[in-house]
């Protein structure tokens, strides 16, 4: 266990239609190589030790026996694995068979979980064989007469005493495709992982919808789920079998195999998130409440790796250096879409309520500003108003470069906003003589009073023309408070308010390639030009022509804080988990792929005690922030998402980020 990861498969060994020896070989030689992979949790298919497709045989002891056989031969010789393995055969109780899924644990058969939805409908026609689970009853039943009593029943979970975070429930195959399904009483009862054993036929179209429920299922669980399913050596007679294995986690398919193979699929899920991700959606103890406590828990002892540092092994899942933005480059276009029209939106809407004609934007020729402008002239095109009356502001001092300055101006005449000039050095000059302020110190003050003198401007002009304010900071500087306190701080609504600088970036991408495809050129050009210019607040005078200040020289690369950033609001994570994961992304995945590292363990080390200390220290700004809509799951409002004192100390959190 590496803070919370635990690493479990789904096996589909090739099986022999109705020789359970054979097929217990194969299964304890997966298994075997299954747990020398790390897999502390193995998933067979339903009924794999006899083969799901032995129609009739089904009914003969021989068949019967023999699978009980099987089943003390694998529990035997997997003994010595420190892994829970499930398994599927018929077994036959009272007069009745059941399709049951075994659970083994150390030379010990640990419970026998049965089927209780019995698909008899288009291709399936299990009620001829088997019987349907009492979902309530718990019983004891015995192997043969030399065995201790094992539970018998749907309503068993599997907990290890010491990792509490992992908890075991069972279903198979069609559990899952019905309305109510076993493991939805599972996770009410306080299973984090779901195991179920699958003989799930191939047809056209069924995978993808395969993928979807199993997904779902863990999304509406907020658990892990491992559907293990059957393929090669079934018969054929009437169904074929592609052994599609899927692994998920809230939502999210971690892993799955190719159809039509065989063999192991491994994830490393992370029952830290699943844990913190229940605790968040206070409806899921809601529908807690309302669940009978009757399941049985039986307790085992699982060999965990605690360890505490970054030393421990790498995890089979990605963890992506850029959470905010998709890898695929397709999901990454939908989702730039999505986020501009809902910035649109949400910008249109107070633009209606309060009448408004005019727009008001400090145009700097960085990212920020720039998406601000593109957001705002979609916006007035959803009012149906003229991007004339937007009132694009630049406002030249100390800091600006001739760079800068050109891409502001033709940006303005590129999307029809009305460009206004306003040179604000010799203001701040006179602010500087009313303070005594020496122009040659170039510290805090200096900065700030620029930010502040640009910030009267653009209200006032917004008064003047019946206008509003469009703040332009985005949720990076925020987390930081790389912003000036009552300066570039307040607009009166922040289009960018939610939107993390590495994905700012990757939204005026887009608008300039819709731009380019739309046969605007000249616009394309420009919004390539801003996207090439290293980002800076432009307050300190240049180095001849070229930015004196950068930003991610002063704070640190944006990249790493607004990874830092999701993992401590959207899961809470601990500093050194956000660490290891952060090794993981820029160090050992790019390692893996036979790259560079992208940064060493110093440089994160580095940059994460300075966000701790940067995030505690600001929150005082973000207590006060203008509206502004939300977009993504990871937002700053203090109406809606974080709600913290502004003076909360940061002690816990830097120590143990200044321990790592």
């Amino acid at each position: 266990m590496n803070y919370g990861f635990f690493r479990a498969a789904c096996a589909s060994p090739s099986v022999t239609v109705a020789d359970c020896d054979a097929n217990a070989t194969e299964i304890i030689k997966t298994a075997k190589e299954a747990a020398a992979n790390g897999a502390q949790l193995i998933v067979f298919p339903e009924l794999c030790i006899t083969a799901y497709t032995c129609g009739d045989l089904f009914l003969q002891r021989t068949l019967l026996n023999g699978a009980i056989d099987a089943l003390k031969k694998i529990t035997h010789e997997t003994a010595a694995l420190d892994a829970l393995i499930l398994v599927g055969l018929p077994f036959a109780d009272n007069g009745a068979l059941f399709n049951v899924a075994a659970i083994l644990f150390k030379g010990k058969i640990l419970a026998l979980v049965p089927k209780t939805y019995i698909p008899t409908y288009s291709e399936f026609y299990e009620k001829r064989h088997f019987t349907s689970a009492s979902q309530d009853e718990i019983k004891s039943i015995y192997i043969d007469e030399t065995n201790s009593e094992v539970p018998f029943g749907t309503n068993i979970l599997i907990a290890d005493r010491k990792n509490p975070l992992f908890v075991l429930g069972t279903e198979l195959c069609e559990d899952v495709w019905v309305p109510l399904s076993p493991s939805a009483h599972a996770a009410l009862a306080g299973a984090t992982v779901i195991a179920n054993l699958s003989a799930s036929n191939e047809i056209i179209g069924k995978a993808d919808y395969r993928r979807m429920l199993v997904a779902s299922q863990s999304a509406k669980l907020a658990a892990a789920y491992l559907y293990a399913d059957c393929g090669n050596g079934e018969s054929t007679t009437d169904m074929v079998f592609a052994a599609h294995n899927i692994l998920a986690e809230n939502g999210t398919v971690l892993a799955q195999s190719n159809l039509f193979s065989t063999g192991v699929t491994y994830a490393d899920f992370d029952l830290e998130r699943l844990a913190q991700e229940r605790k968040r959606v206070t409806t899921f103890a809601d529908c807690q409440k309302n669940e009978p406590a009757d399941f049985m828990t039986i307790y085992i002892d699982l060999d965990t790796d605690d360890a505490n540092n970054s030393s421990a092994k790498a995890i089979a899942r990605a963890v992506p250096p850029h959470p905010f933005v998709p890898a695929d480059l397709n999901a990454r276009e939908e989702r730039c879409r999505a986020v501009i029209e809902l910035q649109a939106q949400g910008l249109a809407k107070r633009l209606r309520h309060i009448h408004s004609q005019c727009a008001v934007i400090g145009l700097s020729g960085g990212l920020d500003s720039t998406l601000a402008l593109l957001v705002t002239a979609r916006a007035f095109t959803l009012c149906g108003l003229d991007t004339s009356l937007i009132r694009a502001v630049t406002m030249p001092c100390f800091g600006t470069t001739d760079r800068t300055y050109n891409n502001a101006c033709l940006l303005a005449k590129e999307t029809g906003a009305s460009l206004l000039e306003v040179p604000i050095a010799d203001a701040v000059r006179q602010h500087f003589k009313d303070i005594g302020q020496d122009e040659n110190v170039h510290d805090v003050t200096y900065e700030n009073c620029q930010a502040r003198e640009r910030t009267q401007v653009l209200m006032d002009i917004a008064n003047k023309n019946n206008g509003i304010v469009i703040g332009t900071g985005d949720l990076s500087e925020l987390a930081l408070g790389w912003a000036t306190y009552n300066g570039d701080h307040m607009s009166m609504y922040g289009v960018n308010t939610s939107i993390p600088k590495t994905l700012v970036r990757h939204l005026v991408n887009w608008f300039a390639d819709d731009a380019k495809g739309k046969g605007q050129n000249s616009l394309s050009a420009v919004l390539t030009d801003i996207l090439a210019t290293p980002v800076s607040p432009e307050l300190l005078p240049p180095d001849g022509k070229n930015i004196a200040q950068k930003t991610e020289e002063l704070v640190g690369p944006y990249e790493l804080h607004d990874f830092f950033l999701y993992y401590v609001l959207r899961f809470g994570f601990t500093p050194a988990k956000i660490f290891y994961l952060a090794e993981q992304a820029f160090i050992e995945q790019p390692k893996a792929r036979g790259e560079d590292a992208v940064y060493d363990k110093a440089t994160i080390k580095k940059w994460l005690v300075s966000f701790y200390k940067r995030f505690f220290a600001q929150q005082f700004k973000r207590s006060c922030l203008p509206d502004g809509a939300k977009v993504g799951t990871v937002n700053l409002s203090p109406r809606g998402d974080w709600r913290m004192p502004s003076d909360a100390s940061a002690r816990l959190w830097v120590t143990e980020a200044e321990k790592l």
